[in-house]
């Protein structure tokens, strides 16, 4: 299976069959598939369709395009509060979580464009590797970008003098762009 939990190709044990989903007052013909990992490195899971004449190949691929989506919402709920808006009319409320996934996007590619032009190394944390950057990351690479951007530079007569070693600058930078509850080793 390609894109099994980030693998490019994984080997799996897939059953699948049909059965009746019991539900009070009705009956619901489902798809079943189970999958084991042979090496055991995950649990096995198993995946419902209402679909009898899906492939269990296509319900484990639409499995996997899920989590990505959710992936998505969930980043995008914690660290640019989509559901947490607190409006009065119900037009803004329709208005914001567009304009927040739009936000998502354009991090997203900002990031990919800064990536593409000078390589991106995730943030390390105390608790586990990363092998890619994450969108906290990328929010913090955005801020980082734009704090430093000639927007917010010393005025054009005194752009010599630099009062804080670039070092020391570079290190509060990295600290200032990151989101409050994280800590990253240095």
């Amino acid at each position: 299976m390609d894109g099994w939990y980030g693998q490019s190709m994984r080997q799996l044990d897939v059953a699948s069959g049909t059965a009746l989903w019991h539900h009070p007052g009705m009956q619901v013909p489902i798809r079943w598939v189970l999958v084991r990992d042979p090496e055991d490195e995950k649990e096995p899971q198993a995946s419902l369709c209402t679909d009898l004449d899906t492939d269990p190949v296509d319900i484990l691929r639409w499995f996997i395009r899920r989590w990505r989506v959710e992936t998505t919402f969930e980043e995008a709920r914690r660290h640019l509060g989509l559901e947490t808006q607190r409006q009065w009319s119900d037009l803004a409320i329709l208005r914001t979580t567009p304009a927040l996934l739009g936000l998502f996007s354009l991090v997203t590619l900002w990031v990919a464009r800064l990536e593409a032009a000078h390589g991106i190394s995730p943030e390390r944390v105390r608790w586990y590797p990363k092998r890619a950057p994450t969108f906290s990351d990328a929010l913090a690479l955005v801020r980082r970008e734009l704090w430093m951007s000639p927007t917010f530079a010393a005025s054009a007569g005194h752009r010599d003098v630099l009062k804080v070693p670039a070092d020391v600058l570079d290190r509060i930078m990295r600290v200032a762009c990151r989101p409050p509850n994280l800590q990253t080793q240095a």
